[in-house]
């Protein structure tokens, strides 16, 4: 059973929703914990379970996974959020913990987290041989990082390619742009939206600019473009 880790998704969790949330130990004392599920609930990102420890109920969220009611697991480590609602569930939880790891065994979750392949802040992409011409009033993904000190803090405009995409992860689409151009190796953008889109869509995006952006967990952007909307897309 691979362990998960989800700190980064509880943090854009908490900037995309106007729900209150406390980082913290699971409500119970501090160490390993061993639950046995009595419910599981499937999303299209992710798997929620309702567990039960000595008597004491409790949910618990994770990215996607196999799980069946009756399953045992060991886990630690949550950041509960209260009065969260899952809008593809049509429900809201009092209160939900997402973990940091879960295992089939305390020597398993003890070990410490790894990071799950379907983190939407880390995307391995290459650089792809575009020529995309720049968007009207706005800058490359090149000027972007040339200019990124004076640029903080302010909207732009950014026409690429999607090369890689997460939908509907904690409320927000994550997005991958190209143009074509690069400066000092960085040729790869990032970018958060509510807006939808696809790999190979051509778009442009309007959004803030973010710098030195610490979501924990040795996921660091020195760059990142936050609440972009899409205002055109071919």
């Amino acid at each position: 059973m691979k362990k998960i880790l989800l700190p980064v998704l509880v943090l854009l969790l908490s900037a995309a929703c106007n729900n209150s949330s406390n980082k913290g130990a699971l409500p119970y004392q501090s160490g390993v914990h061993k639950g046995e599920v009595k419910e599981v609930l499937q999303t299209t990102q992710y798997t929620y379970l309702f567990v039960n420890e000595n008597d004491k109920d409790i949910w618990l969220a994770l990215p996607k996974m196999e799980a069946r009611p009756g399953d045992v697991y060991f886990f630690k480590d949550g950041y509960e959020m209260v009065n969260f609602k899952s809008q593809e569930l049509g429900r809201t939880f009092q209160s939900v913990f997402f973990l940091e790891s879960v295992g089939r065994s305390a020597e398993e979750v003890l070990k410490g987290p790894i990071v799950s392949g379907d983190s939407p802040v880390k995307a391995d992409v290459r650089k792809y041989d575009l020529q995309i011409t720049k968007a009207a009033g706005g800058v490359t993904i090149a000027e972007l990082f040339q200019n990124k000190s004076s640029l903080n803090g302010t909207k732009v405009r950014i026409k690429g390619k999607v090369v890689h995409y997460n939908p509907g992860i904690m409320n927000l689409n994550w997005i991958h742009l190209q143009d074509g151009t690069s400066y000092s190796g960085k040729f790869d953008l990032t970018a958060t939206s509510e807006k939808e889109t696809a790999v190979g869509k051509i778009i442009t995006i309007e959004g803030t600019v973010a710098l030195d952006k610490d979501f924990g967990a040795g996921y660091f952007y020195d760059l990142i473009v936050m609440d972009a909307v899409i205002v055109d897309q071919e």
